[in-house]
């Protein structure tokens, strides 16, 4: 063989054996893209339900949320399984109409109490904030004495929850705040919408068009003044939780208690003396700004102020709870507002003083029908005994009786 065959030949197993080498990588490569390519439409599956599931959430949650806009109950809903929402629509219509005769006797009461206390404190020209102002401070200052008679009315148990029980009894559960607020404000000519959880409720009230406010008359009448009106979400939601997405957004600020009633300070250290004073006059809110905005280490001076008011507090009144909190002002700066829920009131008036001419009176009357010495019944007999009532004499021949003043 020659030399040229023998090397014709190995040239031809050499390109076989590189041939051979290259279609084992070329084999390598494939099976290695085709199993990246596996792994990416694996990946790209696993991405295309997750989204497709979250796709999916979304939608049953935006149905949800659809469904509770359109079925949003407030009327006819139980607070804690008991205290009944009820509408009073047919009542504040009355009112705007002038025609009560399709009302109810007890409707036709509850009204004409309602008229009353309007008429009390609305005056000419306000506008749709004084008319909720003055409304608010008289449910505070009236409503939650409760009546402790002991004859019983409608609506002098511990728990009234309508606004006719509510009137008439001066007491109430959240409930009775509530529908009663409510009530004055349809009155007014304001929409007012009740804000509830399974355990409590409250307003929401439009003052201006589209500008809504959280009023809970309730807490504020068992504790600080002001505390929880005209509240933001963001400040209601400090204190209260519920499902908003039927209800419309509280952000206004402009009607808050920060924004109406704060006191414009040089700086941090007039505040104790401002506060003071204000304690002094009984109020549980006060909010104040500051003529240059806080620097962040004013920030912690703050913190520090409040730490020792606080203390100072517990110092000098013996039962109160103090709270501090920065409230949002119309022109984006903070407001400071410094709110107390004191416990250390002087005990409330009994309502009737059996020493009295006509306790005594009552006492005198009770002891001669009974045959018993005043005494027993508690009449000290230090004063003379009053006769506020006349004096009957025997019948008349006609069979009645006559009275001697």
């Amino acid at each position: 063989m020659s030399t040229e065959t023998m090397e014709n030949k190995g040239q031809g197993r050499g390109a076989k054996a590189v041939k051979a080498v290259g279609a084992g990588l070329l084999a390598l490569c494939l099976v290695g893209s085709l199993g990246l390519n596996v792994y990416q439409a694996q990946a790209q599956k696993r991405y295309a339900d997750a989204m497709n599931g979250f796709i999916t959430e979304q939608k049953d949650r935006w149905a949800k949320e659809e469904e509770q806009e359109n079925t949003y109950q407030e009327d006819g809903f139980k607070v804690g399984g008991e205290y009944e929402i009820r509408s009073t629509t047919h009542i504040s219509d009355a009112y705007k109409s002038g025609d009560d005769s399709q009302l109810s006797e007890q409707d036709k009461e509850t009204l004409k109490m309602a008229e009353d206390v309007l008429d009390e404190v609305i005056r000419d020209g306000m506008g749709n904030y004084e008319k909720e102002l003055a409304v608010y401070q008289w449910m505070v200052e009236n409503i939650g004495g409760g009546s402790e008679g002991v004859i019983g009315r409608p609506g002098g148990s511990s728990s009234p929850f309508t606004p006719h029980d509510v009137l008439k009894s001066k007491n109430a559960v959240c409930v009775g705040y509530a529908t009663t607020f409510r009530l004055f404000m349809n009155m007014l000519g304001m929409n007012c919408r009740i804000v509830h959880n399974d355990y409590h409720s409250w307003d929401l009230v439009e003052l201006e068009q589209d500008q809504w406010y959280h009023v809970d008359v309730y807490s504020d009448a068992h504790g600080a003044k002001f505390a929880n009106f005209n509240m933001t979400d963001d400040i209601c939601n400090m204190g209260h939780s519920w499902d908003g997405s039927a209800l419309p957004v509280a952000d206004s600020v402009k009607y808050s208690p920060a924004v109406q009633n704060s006191v414009e300070l040089d700086g941090l250290l007039d505040v104790p003396a401002q506060f003071k004073k204000a304690l002094d006059e009984r109020q549980g809110a006060v909010y104040y700004r500051f003529k240059t905005p806080l620097t962040e280490a004013e920030q912690s001076t703050a913190n520090f102020l409040v730490n020792v008011l606080e203390s100072a507090i517990n110092s000098t009144i013996e039962e109160a709870y103090f709270r501090a909190m920065w409230y949002p002002g119309e022109d984006g700066t903070d407001i400071l507002g410094l709110l107390v829920e004191r416990h250390d009131e002087d005990e409330p008036d009994p309502g009737f003083d059996p020493s009295s001419p006509e306790g005594k009176a009552v006492i005198k009357a009770i002891a001669e029908a009974f045959g018993l010495d005043p005494a027993t019944l508690g009449d000290t007999g230090d004063d003379p005994i009053y006769e506020p009532f006349p004096t009957p004499v025997p019948e008349t021949k006609n069979g009645g009786s006559v009275i001697i003043d």
